[in-house]
């Protein structure tokens, strides 16, 4: 397998949605490898798919102090806060983007079509309402693409919640980005359907403004590229 990392999230809960931030991979501190998020007080989400927020939520610009390599794969654990206190409405995904020759991934701000993904969880449609299997579960995991070339990665994980996106723009961005090294094989892979952001969501995206507690039975589709596979 590739390089893995974990990210832990660390969840505050608001009485009217969930709000929180992804500021650590597994057995690091916070914000050494994940660069850190306007919202690492607030814990409130992105709504504007046109913003520059939408790619890594940065409180400022630059990369993270360190960047993380390890041989194993992608799990994303969510506190037990989450599970106790509702049910969440959240699509998750997850995109990497290769840094370019010459730049690390602690000096590569990931503009550009440079985006691609490698996880889309889907739900199952019961009763007219959508069921996310990263709902009230404990953990996710992620295993990067074993065909992709080594170097710096910038790893970047989304969790929509979609409670109030029955209208334009009512869609909550939780994002963060991980500066990650993959090693441990020999693949060459180049992905293609790159996207970038902004760019690659449009606020009236399917996936994006729905009702989700009346889905008509209807299939679950995701904004953004189909997930790349080896």
């Amino acid at each position: 397998m590739k390089a893995a990392a974990a990210f832990a999230l660390f969840v505050a809960i608001a009485q009217a949605a969930p709000h929180y931030t992804f500021p650590k991979l597994a057995g690091t501190a916070d914000w050494s490898s994940v660069r850190q998020t306007a919202n690492f007080q607030s814990n409130g989400p992105v709504t504007d798919v046109n913003s520059e927020a939408i790619r890594c939520y940065q409180r400022a610009p630059g990369g993270a102090p360190d960047t993380t390599q390890e041989k194993a794969f992608m799990v994303w654990s969510l506190s037990a806060q989450v599970l106790t206190r509702r049910v969440l409405w959240l699509a998750l995904s997850a995109y990497m983007a290769k840094v370019p020759s010459g730049k690390s991934a602690a000096d590569f701000d990931g503009s550009g079509k440079v985006w691609f993904k490698v996880f889309q969880d889907m739900p199952t449609a019961s009763g007219g309402q959508y069921n996310w299997p990263s709902n009230g579960k404990a953990d996710v995991s992620f295993t990067i693409p074993q065909c992709l070339a080594e170097g710096d990665y910038l790893f970047r994980i989304e969790h929509v919640a979609l409670h109030s996106a029955s209208a334009a723009g009512g869609a909550q961005f939780y994002i963060s980005c991980a500066q990650i090294h993959v090693a441990g094989g020999g693949g060459s892979s180049s992905p293609t359907d790159l996207v970038s952001f902004p760019g690659a969501y449009k606020a009236t995206d399917p996936g994006l403004m729905i009702n989700i507690y009346n889905n008509g039975g209807k299939q679950y589709q995701p904004a953004g590229p189909s997930v790349f596979k080896c």
